[in-house]
C-alpha cells in the first residue's frame, strides 16, 4: 500500500518543483514591477504565476485516464469563469487606485487547486495549497516584500504664482515621487493652494515628505 502511494506520488514531486520555479519567477517579476513603482506587485505576480502553472499542470496530467475524452476544454472554461470572478473583486477608486489585485489572483489560483483535486492529482493539489497559503504569509510578514507604491492626497499653502508652482513640483520629484494630477486654486492675493494626487514608492514615509516641505521658506503649510 506505502510503495503504491509512493509510486504515485513520485511523478508529481517534478510538477511541484515546476510550480515552485514560476512562484519564484513571479516574484521577481513583481520586486522589478514594484521598483518602477506599478499598482500590481510582489504577491499578484507570484500568486498569478503559480495558478497559471497549477493550471497548465493540471490540463497537461491532469485528464490522461480520459482517452480519447478531450478534458483540456473543461479546464480552459473553468479559467475562463474564474477570470470573470476575479475582475468582480478588483475595485478602481479616486484617482486610479487599484485593490482587491492579489485576492482576485488567490481566487483564480484557488481554482486551479480545485481542478487539480478534480482530476485526481491530490498530493499535487495539496502541495499547491501549501505552498500558497506559505507564500502569502511569507509576502504578507515580509516588510521589503509586502510594501507596495500606494496613491495619496498632499494639500500646500504657498506664497507665489502660478509660475512659481514648478519649484514645488521640483522639491516633490526630488524625493522620487510621482505627481498623477494637481488641482490649483487661489487663496489670497500672493498666496496658492495646491492639491497634489501622489503616487509614493513602496516604503516611502509620508511623513518625511511632509516634514521637508514644511522647511521650504516658500511654504506656508502642508496637510495630508
Amino acid at each position: 500500500m506505502i510503495d503504491r502511494m509512493i509510486m504515485e506520488v513520485e511523478p508529481q514531486l517534478e510538477l511541484v518543483f515546476r510550480i515552485i520555479i514560476a512562484c519564484v519567477l513571479g516574484i521577481l517579476i513583481g520586486v522589478e514591477r514594484k521598483n518602477r513603482n506599478k499598482i500590481a506587485g510582489v504577491r499578484t505576480h507570484g500568486v498569478v504565476a503559480f495558478g497559471a502553472a497549477l493550471m497548465m499542470v493540471v490540463s497537461i496530467y491532469g485528464f490522461q485516464d480520459l482517452g480519447q475524452y478531450d478534458g483540456t476544454r473543461v479546464a480552459a472554461q473553468i479559467v475562463s469563469g474564474i477570470g470573470f470572478l476575479g475582475a468582480g473583486i478588483i475595485v478602481v477608486r479616486n484617482h486610479n487606485s487599484v485593490s482587491g489585485l492579489t485576492t482576485a489572483a488567490g481566487i483564480w489560483a484557488t481554482a486551479g487547486i480545485g481542478m487539480s483535486i478534480g482530476g485526481g492529482q491530490y498530493f499535487l493539489g495539496i502541495s499547491s495549497t501549501i505552498i500558497l497559503i506559505t507564500m502569502q504569509i511569507l509576502l504578507h510578514k515580509v516588510r521589503f516584500l509586502s510594501e507596495e507604491p500606494y496613491f495619496s492626497e498632499l494639500k500646500i499653502l504657498f506664497k507665489g504664482t502660478t509660475e512659481d508652482i514648478s519649484i514645488v513640483e521640483g522639491y516633490i520629484l526630488a524625493e522620487h515621487i510621482d505627481i498623477v494630477s494637481i488641482k490649483l486654486s487661489k487663496e489670497h492675493k500672493e498666496s496658492m493652494k495646491l492639491e497634489f494626487q501622489l503616487l509614493f514608492p513602496a516604503e516611502y514615509n509620508k511623513i518625511q515628505l511632509i516634514d521637508r516641505l514644511a522647511e521650504k521658506k516658500e511654504i506656508i503649510s502642508v496637510a495630508g
